[in-house]
Formats: structure tokens, sequence, C-alpha cells
């Protein structure tokens, strides 16, 4: 209840700030917003005096929210294929190097915004899992030769505030997707894989996270900060949402750092990748905007800056598989 005011409010306070500043001629815009448009926030009539890219294309921001929208609605079904077949497999391996970067301990909460079919929830809990496991197998060996009253305890039954400890242990994870469609998808992965406990879904915009100031130790978001409208609002609700601590972690395609690497990868994009998404996923179209995406978001050391501006600190980033993707990282004091 209490971050459904907060988002009210803030809405409230940002809308106004929209519309004095689009006033004209000593005229307030109204602010406006289709009924039906279930996909993106509502701006101002101002707003639509700005524009932004959508690909290679110059578009309203206002319009933005909802082509993405439709984007990602239209691929959820074939999405995780698709990963595959794009990149061969290797965004498995760069998923896996954001854990490992991460090293997440029992009893932390992750927020996976842009979470959509749960891959890096997936992998926090099963990070944390084997972590738990290693450490019961070091501590069944150190006890392989018991006292009598370790033997003694081990049957006693466990009292509440131990039940409670180890239930306050228990890591969690939110996958936090603006698109039904690829968190219906995540949904139906999780109940194949039998993961239920410590994983939620919510619908929410990585612009207006729908949760109260400080809930969350660490923040990802991977391959869907480009999509965003406004970075630098999403960056400011990583913030807030973050506990003094909290660690921001973003996976993203960035700028290949080798000239001839470069030039490979630009073909293999434009030529193969909407190709694939026709044979496979039979839309041309989202593919191409997605490769276009990745032209249009800011280089690595920008992109840096951007997430120092936002308020972080100890921003780092490494590049991965020659700058075709980068992880970029920060903290919240």
């Amino acid at each position: 209840m209490a971050a459904s005011i907060r988002l009210l409010a803030r809405r409230i306070v940002r809308d106004a700030s929209r519309n004095i500043n689009s006033s004209v001629s000593g005229r307030i815009v109204r602010s406006s917003c289709p009924s039906n448009l279930s996909a993106c926030r509502c701006f101002s009539d101002g707003a639509t005096d700005k524009s932004t890219h959508f690909g290679f294309e110059t578009v309203p921001e206002g319009e933005k929210a909802e082509r993405v929208y439709k984007v990602f609605e239209s691929v959820a079904q074939k999405y995780d294929v698709m990963n595959d077949a794009m990149s061969l497999g290797v965004h498995r391996l760069w998923k896996d190097m954001l854990l490992h970067v991460m090293n997440p301990q029992p009893g932390m909460r992750l927020l996976d915004v842009a979470g959509g079919t749960g891959d890096i929830s997936f992998r926090f809990l099963d990070y944390v899992r084997s972590q738990q496991e290693r450490v019961a197998r070091r501590t069944a060996r150190a006890n392989q030769t018991p006292s009598w009253q370790e033997i003694s305890t081990s049957y006693t039954p466990p009292t509440e505030g131990i039940e409670m400890e180890t239930e306050a242990r228990e890591s969690r994870a939110v996958v936090c997707d603006i698109n039904k469609e690829m968190l219906k998808v995540g949904k139906q992965k999780a109940e194949s894989m039998g993961v239920s406990s410590g994983l939620s879904w919510v619908v929410g915009d990585a612009e207006e996270l729908p949760f109260d100031d400080d809930q969350f130790d660490v923040y990802t978001i991977a391959f869907g900060i480009r999509n965003v409208t406004h970075i630098d609002l999403a960056l400011q609700e990583a913030v807030r949402v973050l506990k003094p601590g909290g660690r921001f972690m973003c996976l993203e395609f960035s700028k290949v750092t080798n000239p001839l690497l470069s030039r490979l990868y630009d073909a293999y994009s434009f030529q193969m990748i909407p190709v694939l998404g026709e044979v496979i996923a039979g839309d041309w179209k989202s593919y191409q905007y997605l490769v276009e995406s990745i032209r249009k978001f800011p280089d690595q050391e920008t992109f840096k800056r951007m997430i120092e501006e936002a308020g972080f600190f100890s921003v780092r980033y490494h590049n991965l598989t020659g700058g075709v993707v980068a992880l970029h990282s920060g903290f919240k004091l």
C-alpha cells in the first residue's frame, strides 16, 4: 500500500514538473494519457515535442514504450531460443559471469528488472543454493568426529529462534518486467523447473518501480536498459530501491573495442540476426530493432558516467567478448 501511495505521489510531482516545463506563451499544456495504453507511462502533451530513438528511427518519447512493449510481446515465446541462436549460446556465459562477479550470499534480496523470462533470477537462486550446500558439506566434514555434546544437540528439535533465523536468511529474487507476456513465459519456465520458493513475479516499469525505498541488496538489469525511454530515471529508481551498501549491476551490449571484431560483429548483426528472427520467431522487424538499439546505446565510458551521475559510487565495468557486452557495477552508499 505504501509503495502504491509513493508511486502515485512521484507521478503527480513528475507530471507537474513536466507541465510547468512545457508552458508555452504563458499557457500550461495539460497532460493526457490514452486509457488503452497499458504498456507505457503517462506523458504530457508537451512530451510529444521531445523525440527519442527506436532503433535507427526517431519517434516521440511517449511512443517508444508502447512500441518496445509490442516488440517483446511478439518475441516472448521464442525469446530464449533466439538468445541461444543469436549468441551461439554465449549469452549463458555472460550471465554466469554476472553471477560470479555478484557472488551472492544466503539471505540476499535480488531485484531483477526487465527480468522477463527469469534467467538471472534462476541463476541467482541456484548460485545461493550451491553456496549453502558447499557450506553444509564443509560443516559435515568438520563434524566427522563429533563430541557427545554435538551428537546430543543434533537430536534436539530446532528452537523457534533458529527456525526464524533460517527463514530470515532465505534468499529471494523478484523478477520485475513491464511486459506481461515475458513474465508469463518466465512463470512457465519456473513451473517446468520446479522453482517456486524464494521467487516472485511483478509487473512494473523500470522508470517507476512499484517498491518502497531501501528494499533490495542487489539490482540487476540484463539486456534491458537500452530499451528504456529515460535511462536516467531508471538509474534513479535503482538507487532508490537499493539498501545502503546495495549493488547495481547492468549487463548490456556495448561497443566492440577491436576494429576487426567490430566489422565482423556488424556484418553478423545486420545480416544474420534479423534472418534468424524471421526463421525462428517469424519476426524480422523486432530483431532488426534489437540490432539497431544496440548501436544507439551509449559506449562503456558514457554509460559509466551516467551511473555515477545517478548517485552510485565505485562504478566499474568489465568488457566481455571484446566489448560485445559490458558488465557495469556500482554501489549505493
